[in-house]
Formats: structure tokens, C-alpha cells, sequence
């Protein structure tokens, strides 16, 4: 050892010398290397093993006490080496634990593993500092503090209940960030965040609640996407028991069929619960792509039902158990009214809504019904329709073909029309129409709209701007725009007015 009773000695001491490596390590790993984890990881060993080698050249034992007759200011200069190598190893075991240490591929669960290891690491590197720097009794003092870590135990129960069970959640993975969970409590909410200490839920009324991991750790808990994020939905609905059961089930399963929001895999079903004198019940079943589907699935369900229950003359029943009005079957047409079914279906859609009565029933008189067997095309892709078709009654699905591939863009129930584009401005279809069931439709052609265009042209503007906005809504379900189509509403009305010779 070098005498450090002046200055310049310190200076020059190959001690100092060892601080300056352990700086310019640290400054290098923990600065210009941090996000590089290997090449941290291969710098941090070469500096260790630079320190460890200077120190022992030296005749600096890190792991053993210090020499007794040492002064005091080597007594210092020595202890600041040692925790300077300590700090060193410790940093090097742990870049060898964040760059090694996995597990199974989940890097959630490894995270949660490396910081438990790395913490053990911090502990080891405190108590050999302790014991070879400052030459205290370790297994004393370990002793010692246990008493007072009791003492802590019960004063922090809560939180270490909470932390204990956050491990346990993390590792057992009952649920991940995104699941729907659903508590024993009534709690039910998306998982937004987890941590040591609480699970974050959003409800659907867009409200946080935060669960402390002890409580969820012993709650039952439904994860209502897991194992997969498809969820199951069921509906039920009554009708009067007009006809078969069997034909009610047969309808509902159109319903199904024509729907765009819920999966084809597993099959939808329609189960009969059960049959009395006041109604048929049936229970519809079928799965969504995630539990945030749901809503509108169930809205476009509902919906459905009402379409292809009028298109079949059934009757919805009263719920079970309220009065029950006496009342004799009901045929199709007093139950839609006194209009033709022409009418009727000009009057459901928004595409004619600016038309008066008299209007409506003039361009109902020239329509035409026409039917289609299953697997029948009713359009093919790209044909310029002179005539647009009301979907009365069945299923047909629109698929778009790009060289080999064919993409579903959607389906159509009662209600739903198709040609409007080219009866209107000379587009083509967008897709091939499929009927998937036996389907019946009522054409309006170009001849039929015409007078009623030239009695009065401004008809020709607000099919225009009905049309853009039909047209921006579509394109915007299929991602391919941004909902500024409606701005197109000029061009689509001066192409009307051209294609009627307006």
C-alpha cells in the first residue's frame, strides 16, 4: 500500500486509480450502453473483471476484512473500493439475469421473475458490504432485524397481502391485460393495468376501479375471455303460435344467417324452449369475436328479428305472464296495414324517405317481384344495374372477388337493397350477390323512378346526398375511408340528373 499522507499520493495511489475504472465503467454501462442489454452485459463484465484483477494486484481482498494496521484513510480508500467492487458484481449479476433469465417465452412472468431475483441480488450485495466493509456481525445483525421486520410485517400486512398476491396473480395468470372479468362482488370490467399492488378494471360505464390483488386473489372470478376471446350470447324471443314451430325456427335461423356481426364458427343455433297457447318460444345462441362486440350484435339481432318476422307474417307474443290480448291469427296484410307490400317496402327504406304517399304508391305500381333459388346469383361483380332490388324476404350475401380470393363484404336481410349505384349513376357492384336462401326481391327500374324524377327533379339531390352518405358509411365499415365521402353529394347529383336527362 501507498502512503497517503499527502495529496498527491492519494492521487497517484492505484486505489484512486481503481475508482476512476469503476467510474468510467459505470459511466459507459450504465449510460451510453443502456439500451443494448448484450453489449451492457459484455461491458459490465469486462469492467469487472478490469476492477477485480487491479484490486487484487494490490493485495485488496474484496471478500475478506480489511488489514488491521491500515490507517485510517486507507481504512477509507479500502472500504470505498470494496463497495465499488460489490456494486460492480451485483451489476453484473444482474445483467447476466436480464439478458438470460426467461420464462417459457412470457415476458410478463419474466419480468416478474427477474425482479424477484434481482432484488435477492441487492439484498446479498448490502450484507457482504456490511460484513467485509464494515466488519459488523451479519448473523446479528440478521437476528436482530427480525425483530423489527415482525414489527413491520404487521404494520404493513396489508400492503405486503396485496404485494404477495399480485406475485401469485402474475404467476398463476389467471387473466391478461384486455380480459373481461366478471367478480363474485358484481364488479365486471376490462383489465386495464396490473401491478403489485392492484388489478385496474374499466367498467362499461367507462368508470376505473381498482381491485387490491389480495381481494381478487380470493374472489371467484369469471373470465369472460378466456380460454378464447370469443364470447357466447343467447336471445330469446316469443311468437304467437301462428305456424310450425319448426317454420319459426327456420326464420330465426335466416336471422342468424343474414347477420354481419356475430362468427359463422361455431355454427349459430335456434333451439324451441317451449310451446302453450299464447306463444312459441325460441332461444337463439351464438358467439361474438370479443365481449365488446356483444351489444351491437345483439342490437343487429333484434333488429333482424323484427325485419324477418314481418317478411313472414309472424306475430310477436306478449312477455310470459302479462295479459294476453284475444286475439284471432292475423294474415300478412292487416298486420302491415292497407298498402301493397311494394309500398311497404319503399316506405322502410331511408333511400326514398323525402317521397310523398302519392309518390310512393306511383313507383310502387311499377315494381316487379321477382324470386331467387338458393345458391342463385342475383348480381354479378362489376354489373352496371339498371334497376334497384328491396330484399322482401331471405338471404343473400355480397362477395368480392380479387384474382383467387373471394371476401365477404356483408349480407342481406328484408329491407336491405341493392343496385342503387348503377339504377342511380352508372356504378358497377361492388361484389357478387349469392342468395344463400330461397330469396324474393321487388325491382324498381330506371323507367319506372323516371317520371317521378322529372315531375319534380329536386327528388334527384336528396337521393344524392342519402346516396353519399349510404355510400361514405359503407366504405368506412370496410376501412377504406374516412368518412369524408358525404362531400361528394354535388357529383353524385349532377350524375342523376345526367343519367334522367334531367
Amino acid at each position: 500500500m501507498s502512503n497517503y499522507s499527502d495529496i498527491p499520493g492519494v492521487i497517484a495511489d492505484p486505489i484512486v486509480q481503481t475508482g476512476l475504472l469503476a467510474a468510467v465503467g459505470a459511466l459507459v454501462t450504465r449510460v451510453l450502453l443502456r439500451g443494448h442489454p448484450t453489449r451492457r452485459l459484455i461491458g459490465q463484465l469486462a469492467f469487472f473483471l478490469a476492477l477485480t484483477i487491479l484490486l487484487l494486484y494490490h493485495g485488496i481482498i474484496p471478500y475478506e476484512s480489511g488489514p488491521a494496521n491500515a490507517s485510517t484513510l486507507q481504512r477509507v480508500f479500502i472500504g470505498i473500493a470494496k463497495i465499488i467492487w460489490w456494486t460492480n458484481a451485483a451489476w453484473s449479476l444482474i445483467s447476466v439475469v436480464r439478458v438470460f433469465l426467461t420464462f417459457e417465452r412470457q415476458p410478463r412472468e419474466t419480468q416478474l421473475l427477474q425482479d424477484l431475483v434481482v432484488g435477492v441480488i441487492y439484498v446479498g450485495a448490502i450484507l457482504s458490504v456490511v460484513a467485509y466493509v464494515f466488519n459488523a456481525p451479519v448473523g446479528t445483525l440478521i437476528a436482530t432485524s427480525g425483530a423489527v421486520a415482525i414489527v413491520l410485517g404487521l404494520a404493513l400486512q396489508s400492503t405486503l397481502s396485496d404485494v404477495f398476491s399480485g406475485v401469485a396473480l402474475n404467476l398463476a395468470r389467471p387473466y391478461r391485460i384486455g380480459d373481461w372479468l366478471v367478480l363474485s362482488s358484481g364488479i365486471e370490467g376490462r383489465v386495464v393495468e396490473t401491478n403489485w399492488r392492484a388489478t385496474h378494471l374499466l367498467t362499461g360505464a367507462n368508470d376505473l376501479v381498482i381491485v387490491p390483488n389480495s381481494d381478487l386473489a380470493k374472489a371467484r372470478l369469471t373470465n369472460l375471455s378466456s380460454p378464447e376471446r370469443s364470447h357466447g350470447v343467447t336471445l330469446t324471443v316469443r311468437f304467437r303460435p301462428t305456424t310450425a314451430p319448426s317454420a319459426m325456427a327456420e326464420v330465426m335461423r335466416s336471422v342468424l344467417m343474414s347477420s354481419n356481426s356475430i362468427l359463422t364458427k361455431p355454427d349459430p343455433a335456434v333451439e324451441v324452449l317451449s310451446l302453450d297457447g299464447s306463444a312459441v318460444e325460441l332461444e337463439l345462441s351464438f358467439r361474438v369475436a370479443d365481449l365488446a362486440m356483444a351489444s351491437k350484435a345483439k342490437s343487429e339481432i333484434l333488429d333482424l328479428i323484427y325485419r324477418h318476422a314481418k317478411a313472414a307474417g309472424l306475430v310477436l307474443s306478449s312477455p310470459e305472464g302479462a295479459a294476453i290480448a284475444d286475439a284471432a291469427p292475423q294474415t300478412d296484410e292487416p298486420m302491415f296495414g292497407h298498402h301493397s307490400t311494394a309500398w311497404r317496402l319503399l316506405d322502410a327504406i331511408a333511400l326514398f324517405a323525402s317521397l310523398t304517399e302519392d309518390e310512393k304508391e306511383a313507383l310502387a305500381s311499377t315494381m316487379v317481384r321477382r324470386t331467387f333459388r338458393k345458391g342463385e346469383i342475383l348480381a354479378e361483380q362489376g354489373a352496371v344495374l339498371k334497376s334497384l332490388m328491396i330484399v322482401r324476404s331471405g338471404v343473400a350475401a355480397i362477395i368480392r372477388r380479387d384474382g383467387v380470393h373471394e371476401t365477404e363484404l356483408g349480407r342481406l336481410a328484408p329491407g336491405d337493397f341493392f343496385g342503387e349505384g348503377g339504377l342511380l349513376t352508372g356504378a358497377g357492384e361492388s361484389g357478387t350477390i349469392r342468395a344463400l336462401t330461397f330469396v324474393v326481391v321487388f325491382e324498381i327500374t330506371q323507367e319506372g323512378l323516371a317520371p317521378l324524377m322529372r315531375d319534380r327533379p329536386a327528388i334527384a339531390d336528396e337521393l344524392a346526398s342519402l346516396l353519399a352518405k349510404r355510400n361514405a358509411s359503407e366504405l368506412l365499415r370496410l376501412g377504406h375511408s374516412d368518412g369524408a365521402a358525404a362531400a361528394t353529394i354535388l357529383p353524385l347529383g349532377a350524375r342523376i340528373r345526367h343519367l334522367f336527362n334531367l
